[in-house]
């Protein structure tokens, strides 16, 4: 019988969660009728501060051969929660959504379809999220597009963190992609195998607001640039060679107004703030992948969980997992 591991990452989601489980384990459960399917939901509880972890429980209390909770010990972040749940999956596809409903399980049949025609990773892409507004939307196109072009990689426009895999590409990500930064609707993308896409309408949320702050969404903007891209540090090498045409222009310049400027002075001024503006950017963007590189010699663990309970199980396990080496 065919597992389906449905993996949802939880952060303070206490007005949705109910209403979620209701929602998926109607679709769930209809597929198991029809199709013979066994399921389960895996919630990864990510450090949340309001009554999701008590709420969970309850689901759990209430349906403890579908549903299993793996609670961090702090807020490690959507991309840690993800994670997790790759790493505690035991399904034979496996299916990434979120709380909110904005991910409408109702598609969740299509999903299964295209992975029974012979895909092995199905990516979920929005055409429509009004709840997000216009500045979110149009800074995600934009995002998209930054990526495709400084990177090798190329993202499906609008791919979002509402995705399937089988078993064959979840282990792969498993065992071999283990950055601490992380970016795994990126990773996806990466490694190959047949992909379908299935494009849809994201609903309105159905409690709560989103979690992605604009500093947020810019740190992980920046985060996937430098994962999937170097271009950013061969800028010092284009940045030189504009800084000597702009030298050349300003020799010109100078040479040609030597009789009538005072002493070279804006020259010397116009050419010192270029250059310190270069050096500067320079800098940054160094700064940006050392400080990738100083994560990763860290080594720390992606996730830490402080309990455990899974589907079939009603014992309590403690756990340290998500190192580096998986």
């Amino acid at each position: 019988m065919k597992l389906i591991s449905v993996i949802i990452s939880v952060f303070n989601e206490e007005g949705g969660i109910r209403q979620f489980y209701k929602v998926t384990s109607e679709v769930l459960g209809g597929l198991s009728e029809e199709r013979g399917l066994a399921y389960e939901l895996l919630f990864i509880n990510d450090g949340s501060m309001d009554r999701s972890g008590e709420l969970l429980e309850e689901i759990r209390s209430g349906d403890p051969e579908h549903v299993s909770v793996i609670s961090f010990s702090k807020n490690f972040g959507h991309e840690a929660a993800m994670t997790a749940g790759l790493d505690y999956a035991s399904g034979d596809v496996l299916i990434f959504m979120d709380a909110d409903l904005q991910h409408p399980p109702a598609l969740i049949p299509d999903i299964l379809s295209r992975l029974d025609e012979g895909y092995d990773i199905v990516n979920m892409v929005r055409t429509k999220n009004e709840s997000a507004g216009f500045i979110r939307n149009v800074t995600s196109r934009a995002f998209y597009g930054l990526v495709n072009i400084l990177s090798d990689m190329y993202m499906e426009p609008s791919a979002s963190d509402f995705f399937a895999m089988d078993k064959k590409a979840a282990e792969v990500l498993r065992k071999d992609y283990r950055e601490k930064v992380r970016f795994l609707r990126g990773y996806v993308q990466n490694i190959g195998f047949r992909k379908a896409v299935i494009s849809y309408e994201a609903g309105e949320r159905v409690a709560g607001r989103s979690h992605y702050s604009l500093k947020r969404l810019w740190k992980l903007s920046m985060d996937t640039i430098i994962c999937f891209s170097d271009v950013p540090l061969k800028l010092g090498m284009y940045a030189g060679f504009l800084s000597a045409l702009v030298g050349v222009l300003l020799i010109v310049y100078t040479l040609v107004t030597r009789g009538t400027a005072p002493g070279g002075y804006a020259t010397i001024v116009i050419a010192l703030c270029f250059m310190f503006a270069v050096l500067f950017v320079i800098i940054g963007i160094i700064g940006e992948y050392i400080s990738v590189i100083f994560k990763e010699i860290k080594d720390r663990p992606i996730y830490i969980v402080s309990d455990m309970r899974l589907s079939g199980e009603s014992r309590e396990e403690d756990s340290d997992s998500g190192s580096g080496e998986g």
